[in-house]
């Protein structure tokens, strides 16, 4: 009141806004600086051209003019102020001079015109489009991710509560990755037999696809019995449940070693070959599924409850007067 009246010792005529814009740069709300269509779209250009997007009322601060907002401008464009005519937004501006798809202008959608652009999309692409997709081919104007969007909002004419996933599901039996069908033990031992039958061994978490269900991988198979996803209880794994139902051996789950177990073995087998086994001798006659190069490693790096630092050929020669 002071700077306005001139009392105090101030000359008046002034005020607090004025005077922090006048000595301080503090931008004066009262008298911003007028805006023009020109202007605006050279900073809409440099800021397409730096980001590769163009800006809309949410952009945040103009890059070239920090003191000024895309929000701000948006406003001004529709209400008429800082020389601006009004009636307009930032994203019709942008539409009628850089022909930029007004999102709030989008044309109807229906289920139908979605289904053949998905349909266009497999038979080009040989996939179905997910709302990563990118643009819709044949309509440059649509993305797979708006159109997810209209179709779980409701807008464009479409009733919502729905997805892409859901629709192609529904209409074209498209798997829907974030709602998979239910698994049982049952279903994934036929997968396994059938593995087995084709292939000659069991299948693991590294398999790949499964014959007969290539929609279904071994590894995410093997990260449902253990998590406890798609209807199965969890704790278990891929391997677990073949050694448990079809008595497969568990590598990652291998049974204890001792020497006198091994000594044994090797007994028996130079008492059938009348040789002593080395690490290339292949499998344990008496173990099914062991083999002396097992053995070996196991002896050598202490593994399933050995100690390490010795070998078959070691164990051997130490002890051969009491396996002989």
């Amino acid at each position: 009141m002071a700077l306005l009246k001139g009392s105090r010792g101030l000359p008046g005529g002034s005020s607090l806004a004025q005077l922090l814009a006048e000595e301080r740069g503090v931008r004066n709300r009262k008298r911003l600086p007028k805006l023009t269509v020109e202007l605006i779209l050279e900073w809409a250009d440099a800021h397409y051209e730096r980001t590769g997007r163009w800006p809309t009322s949410k952009s945040g601060t103009v890059s070239q003019v920090p003191s000024e907002t895309w929000s701000a401008i948006h406003s001004a464009l529709g209400n008429g102020i800082r020389g601006l005519s009004g009636g307009s937004s930032l994203p019709q501006l942008l539409c009628l001079r850089r022909g930029v798809p007004n999102r709030m202008r989008l044309p109807r959608l229906s289920i139908e015109q979605i289904l053949a652009w998905a349909d266009g999309h497999y038979q080009k692409q040989g996939e179905w489009p997910t709302r990563c997709a990118g643009a819709v081919l044949g309509a440059d104007q649509e993305r797979w991710d708006r159109i997810d969007c209209a179709l779980r909002e409701g807008c464009r004419g479409l009733s919502g509560g729905a997805s892409l996933a859901q629709l192609l599901k529904e209409k074209r039996d498209v798997r829907n990755c974030a709602a998979p069908p239910l698994l049982d033990v049952d279903k994934i031992l036929e997968w396994a037999d059938l593995q087995r039958a084709q292939s000659g061994g069991w299948p693991t978490a590294k398999s790949g696809r499964i014959v007969g269900a290539e929609e279904e991988t071994w590894a995410g198979i093997n990260a449902a019995l253990r998590v406890g996803l798609r209807g199965l209880a969890g704790g278990s794994s891929l391997a677990k449940m073949l050694t448990e139902k079809r008595g497969v051996r568990n590598l990652s789950a291998l049974p204890p070693l001792t020497k006198d177990q091994i000594l044994a073995w090797a007994n028996a087998h130079f008492r059938r070959t009348g040789r002593w086994p080395k690490a290339d001798s292949g499998g344990i006659g008496d173990a099914p599924g062991e083999k002396w190069m097992s053995v070996e490693n196991a002896l050598r790096l202490g593994l399933r409850g050995l100690p390490g630092g010795s070998s078959l050929a070691r164990l051997i020669k130490e002890h051969r007067t009491a396996t002989s």
